[in-house]
């Protein structure tokens, strides 16, 4: 029988059992006490440029009723692609405050990527970096994208820093393809028309989604999770129980290298920071180690947030026993597993034990995470969250003994609606109010989780979710392949690595036709690493691939 709840007795004290998901009505009401609440401290800085809370709030009002001026209505779909930069947070608090639904998008993404996304949730207006602007303008056409702004790095830096950033990647670097698209705006003037109009009323209930967050999910294609302003308000509650006991308001400055596209960056260290009163800091190239430990050195980091590849690079980095990490309170991690020795050795480095959490697009998006006290347990997962129940269940859906192996599945306000418009997609992992995740995990006797291995086929690179069905539909579009099949393997830099086996239809196919195929079609992170030529795929007696055989032949 399931027992509710048993790893509450491991809650460090001061951490409620639950939360309230409906403090707030939705997430702008939790924006605009915050906005206000902490209005003289500084709330993001970029590049050594700071915009505090008060005018985080002026800038998102005009932003939003810009949006509202260019005839973009409450429950339309607004796209966001760019990395992190001090727009984002202004355009994230502009669109919800104008009623529109966040579609983030990874600024890497190919013009054949942003189509999909774009048409499946149906994405009426967009701000995006002029870097990628080319791409939006091969597909435009075939979207119903009619409202475009564009920024760029250097547009709210100031004048002169904005000009050598801008002059650098356009001249210099030449990262800037030219582009033709008509009718786009630049964010600072949307910004200037904003001020000469005001947001419309309009209604803006819990239930409402504000988020199409895009991911693959346990199956298929990747769909877009509706999340609602219950999801989000309840999980940056759950949030800020775990964190209160470590963190003070009005005092914190939070480490912001991972994209906020990716929801982990979004609501994690984003937006959750604001219930602190934190000052968070943006990094644009979190590759660019030197210059993001070079922001221990400008700000007293006291929160940063972060991969195991990131953690592992930035410790063999030669700058990295230079770095003061003196203020350093709190280390996350989150979106793929820490390995334990990366974390040990970090915390003899820092003093700082990394606290692992796990959580899903699905699921706004966590659902444990490790203690902030510093009684973290390394190689898990931590325990759930307050309001939040985990269970650990068979095939049949049956509770496991503690101890066993089993799939994780989680019942909790954070819990998503369901996929946009894929009602048979949410049917296989929404099941009698539970989220089946596809992971495999095992609840330990002192109520800690940990996962063990993934039902699903996913390959997580670097914390990123790459499915091989989309690799295999490219590669089998290259001319000289007859068959293929794509699992990931383990990789030291990133986690794990795209490998592809192929069977050729013309003998002369080579392993560099078939990566430099992908590059045409596929973001970085998703092209094969690995291509190996195979006489044939071992399948079921129905013709299916056996992407578990190849994997255990490795």
């Amino acid at each position: 029988m399931y027992q509710s709840r048993p790893w509450t007795k491991v809650y460090p004290q001061g951490i409620p059992a639950n939360i309230n998901p409906d403090s707030h009505k939705n997430l702008v009401d939790f924006f605009d006490e915050n906005l206000v609440k902490y209005a003289d401290l500084p709330a993001f800085e970029n590049m050594g440029k700071t915009i505090t809370y008060k005018e985080l709030d002026k800038l998102s009002r005009d932003f939003g009723a810009y949006l509202h001026s260019r005839g973009l209505q409450p429950g339309d779909k607004f796209a966001i692609m760019m990395p992190n930069c001090l727009q984002y947070p202004v355009a994230i608090i502009g669109a919800l405050r104008a009623g529109l639904v966040l579609v983030n998008t990874n600024q890497l993404y190919t013009p054949r990527e942003m189509l999909y996304q774009f048409n499946d949730s149906k994405v009426k207006g967009i701000l995006i970096i002029e870097n990628f602007a080319a791409n939006l303008q091969e597909i435009i056409k075939q979207t119903s994208i009619t409202t475009v702004i564009v920024t760029n790095l250097g547009e709210m830096l100031g004048p002169l820093k904005g000009f050598i950033v801008n002059t650098v990647l356009r001249y210099i670097k030449k990262m800037i393809p030219k582009y033709d698209i008509p009718n786009i705006v630049l964010f600072n003037h949307a910004l200037e028309e904003g001020k000469k109009f005001t947001i419309k009323e309009f209604v803006n209930e819990p239930d409402d989604v504000i988020i199409h967050q895009y991911t693959g999910g346990t199956t298929g294609v990747s769909k877009g999770a509706m999340l609602t302003n219950r999801n989000m308000v309840a999980n940056l509650n759950q949030m800020r129980a775990f964190m209160h006991i470590s963190l003070k308001e009005r005092e914190e400055i939070n480490l912001n290298p991972l994209p906020m596209y990716h929801i982990f960056a979004f609501t994690v260290t984003g937006l959750a920071m604001t219930t602190f009163g934190a000052k968070s800091v943006l990094v644009t190239n979190p590759r660019d180690i030197k210059s993001l430990l070079s922001e221990f050195k400008n700000n007293k980091i006291t929160l940063m947030s972060g991969l195991n590849t990131l953690y592992n690079g930035m410790m063999n980095h030669s700058d990295f026993p230079t770095s003061d990490f003196s203020h350093l309170k709190i280390a996350v991690a989150g979106g793929m597993a820490m390995q334990v020795a990366v974390s040990e050795r970090w915390e003899r480095a820092t003093g700082v034990r990394i606290a692992e959490g796990f959580g899903m697009t699905e699921t706004s998006p966590v659902v444990t995470v490790n203690p902030m006290d510093g009684t973290a347990r390394n190689g898990t997962i931590g325990i759930p969250v307050p309001s939040t129940d985990v269970r650990i269940v068979d095939d049949e859906g049956i509770d496991v003994p503690v101890g066993e192996r089993g799939e994780l599945i989680v019942q909790g306000p954070q819990v998503m609606l369901g996929y946009y418009e894929k009602p048979e997609e949410t049917a296989k992992v929404l099941k009698d109010g539970w989220l089946y995740t596809g992971d495999i995990a095992v609840m330990e006797p002192n109520g800690f989780f940990k996962i063990v291995d993934r039902k699903k086929d996913m390959i997580l690179v670097s914390g990123f979710n790459v499915y091989p069905n989309e690799i295999e539909d490219e590669v089998i579009k290259h001319p000289k392949v007859l068959e293929v099949a794509a699992i990931g393997v383990p990789d030291e830099k990133s986690g794990e690595a795209v490998k592809v086996f192929v069977v050729k239809k013309d003998d002369s196919l080579t392993v560099e036709e078939v990566i430099s195929h992908c590059k045409t079609c596929l973001t970085g992170y998703k092209v094969p690493k690995h291509v190996q030529f195979k006489d044939e795929l071992p399948k079921t007696n129905v013709g299916k691939i056996l992407r578990r055989k190849l994997r255990d032949d490795l």
